[in-house]
């Protein structure tokens, strides 16, 4: 099918327009059809580096046919949006296509969202167990939290060396939320004004809040206070009947740290409390897809 394609190119497509590529138009300067490898032509904003019609073809070709990103395919395949406060994409509704089989774990997580840089942030669907945020009435995640050492020692280590391999350690937004703020916006830059890089950390408020497929109704802290009985309805993040850590403190609570409650709504509560733990991590750039369309039944599956 490969070879097809380029003979056609050869033939019809000598002495007419090459193509449009992404920094411009490569037209070929030609009367007849002679080989294709001595014709010239002026590439100066083709953004192609070949001066020949036989290279410009070839360099063409592999344009058009080199395998997008991991994180570009995802895009696509599942017609995401670009999130309006930052470049990434969220996954977003009741139960969107967002499964992902990793660490051997058949659909055991979930992606959260698709970051510019082209990392992939996912979520475990499930809880790995209970466990306090910090053992030791530490409200700092980064200083670290017992939880953070836990998860970036013990519980990192029990993976396979390939989903550790397709770890990335990143920055991790883990500033204070304010329980009643009425702005997304204003949460989000709360949120990022502290940072800690690692490869295992936890969800952010604003990153649950942005999972839900009604901005309107669900889309701040205080938003989500007074709806979460149908909040909780239409965001996958929702986790019946638990209670689950998120990564950020609450700013106007002496800084405890910030837990989702099983019915949809968020608070704060001592560090020293067990809820469950559902780990977040970016996956490089670097991974492909070999299959899936990200439902349940059919998980991305990713080497």
């Amino acid at each position: 099918m490969k070879e097809k394609t380029k003979e056609f190119l050869k033939k019809y497509l000598l002495g007419f327009i090459l193509g449009v590529v992404s920094a411009g138009v490569v037209i070929v300067y030609a009367e007849t059809y002679f080989p294709s490898n001595n014709v010239t032509y002026d590439n100066s904003e083709s953004g192609l580096s070949s001066t020949n019609v036989q290279g410009a073809i070839d360099e063409l070709y592999g344009v058009c046919t080199a395998e997008p990103p991991a994180g570009e395919q995802i895009i696509e395949n599942a017609g995401l949006e670009k999130d309006p406060y930052e470049c990434r994409y969220f996954f977003t509704g009741a139960n969107p296509n967002n499964y992902i089989t990793f660490n051997d774990e058949t659909a055991g997580w979930r992606i959260i969202s698709v970051e510019c840089d082209g990392t992939i942030k996912i979520m475990r669907n499930d809880s790995i167990g209970d466990m306090a945020w910090d053992t030791s009435d530490n409200n700092n995640w980064a200083r670290p939290a017992s939880l953070n050492t836990y998860l970036n020692s013990t519980y990192y280590n029990k993976l396979n060396i390939t989903a550790q391999n397709q770890i990335i350690a990143k920055n991790f937004s883990i500033g204070e939320v304010e329980s009643d703020d009425e702005s997304l916006s204003n949460s989000i830059n709360n949120e990022n004004n502290k940072k800690w890089n690692g490869k295992i950390g936890l969800v952010t408020i604003t990153e649950y809040l942005r999972s839900n497929s009604d901005i309107k109704l669900c889309g701040s802290p205080s938003l989500i206070h007074d709806n979460y009985i149908n909040c909780q309805l239409k965001t996958w993040m929702y986790y019946l009947n638990s209670h689950w850590w998120t990564i950020n403190n609450q700013a106007d609570y002496n800084f405890p740290a910030m837990i989702i409650h099983s019915n949809g709504d968020f608070y704060s509560t001592s560090v020293s409390a067990k809820a469950a733990i559902r780990p977040t991590i970016y996956l490089s750039q670097n991974i492909k897809i070999t299959g899936g369309n990200g439902s349940q039944s059919t998980p991305y599956t990713i080497e």
